[in-house]
């Protein structure tokens, strides 16, 4: 979707830019009086703040009307969610570069494309190379496409539901209050979950989801899981990868039954990177598919935004849609002649 005149202009230094900014993202926020400034200083810049998807959709149609090239998100998960939806939904072609500025609580998206210093960092990095000749470094990544009849499709990089759901409902009203950012965030809700399983809870915040899992192979299964998500990154935060499946499709699905065998051995692999030494005979199962349903009566998050499905509107469809294309400011390369 993005075209080669655009990453040709922005190799050449003489892309249009537009930047989005989310003064209320977690890490921006407290740097929002040094942030500012520095994009004032991003030669020929358009810059739009925003807060809300309204303000969002509006924006993103703004500078797509100015004929961007480069199209620099500064916020979170969410931000990068509510501009993904906004181009599938809007945008069939000729879609700008995007680039990540974390801002946000998680970052996770970010994170995966290996964009981790601090927002005044990248802003400056950017800065400095957008109006020189650079060999820009792109990744494109798959995006989920989440469907329900009678429901807007939404776009992102992250699903999950049952307690992943859960603990991000539940921090948003108590450790946020805290001002805790990035993987520390993170850890203190993971950990205080991993704990609550250990030792047998399951009401609550800890209750599991009963739910039907339809694979694009057909079957079925019909069952109480702790856990679902599909991811469409590499890796999660702490560089996690669990996810073992062998299959060659692009959104990679992992689900832990409520009756799981081993549990403080599972969560070890996990965090060693060795998760497919875990056996689904144990309770633990994961694939890569291209396509997946859910049928189900819980809410569930998207990019650390949450929503709700039905059983009674049909299934919960996640499907894989894409690819985007990011730049990643920490790896661009300026050429040594300018």
């Amino acid at each position: 979707m993005v075209e080669q005149s655009q990453i040709d202009r922005l190799g050449m230094g003489t892309a249009k830019v537009g930047l989005l900014l989310n003064p209320l993202s977690g890490r921006i926020r407290k740097r929002i009086d040094v942030i500012r400034p520095m994009l004032a200083a991003i030669p020929g810049a358009i810059c739009r703040e925003v807060t809300n998807t309204f303000e969002i959709d509006a924006s993103v149609d703004a500078l797509l009307q100015a004929d961007i090239d480069l199209l620099i998100i500064i916020g979170g998960d969410g931000t990068v969610q509510a501009v993904l939806t906004h181009l599938f939904t809007t945008r069939s072609k000729k879609w700008p570069v995007l680039t990540i500025v974390p801002g946000g609580t998680t970052n996770m998206t970010a994170l995966d494309l290996g964009i981790h210093d601090k927002p005044e960092v990248i802003l400056r990095q950017l800065s400095n190379c957008l109006s020189k000749q650079f060999t820009p470094v792109l990744l494109r990544r798959p995006v989920l496409c989440i469907e329900q009849p009678g429901t807007a499709r939404i776009y992102g990089m992250f699903f999950g539901v049952g307690l992943i759901a859960h603990a991000v409902i539940f921090s948003r009203s108590k450790v946020k209050r805290l001002g805790i950012t990035g993987e520390i965030y993170s850890g203190i809700i993971m950990l205080g979950y991993l704990a609550g399983i250990i030792l047998g809870r399951r009401h609550g915040p800890w209750a599991p989801i009963q739910m039907s899992i339809i694979e694009a192979s057909g079957k079925v299964r019909n069952g109480t899981y702790l856990f679902l998500f599909v991811s469409a990154l590499d890796r999660l935060l702490f560089s996690m990868r669990p996810y073992w499946g062998q299959e060659q499709e692009p959104l990679h699905v992992t689900f832990v039954e409520q009756q799981q065998k081993h549990p403080w051995r599972a969560l070890w692999l996990l965090l060693s990177g060795h998760s497919e030494a875990i056996m689904e005979q144990d309770g633990y199962h994961s694939h890569n598919t291209s396509v997946l349903e859910l049928l189900m009566d819980d809410d569930y998050i998207i990019d650390g935004e949450f929503h709700r499905a039905t059983s009674q509107d049909g299934p919960l469809r996640i499907s894989v849609a894409g690819p985007a294309t990011f730049l990643v400011p920490g790896s661009v390369n300026v050429d040594s002649q300018q």
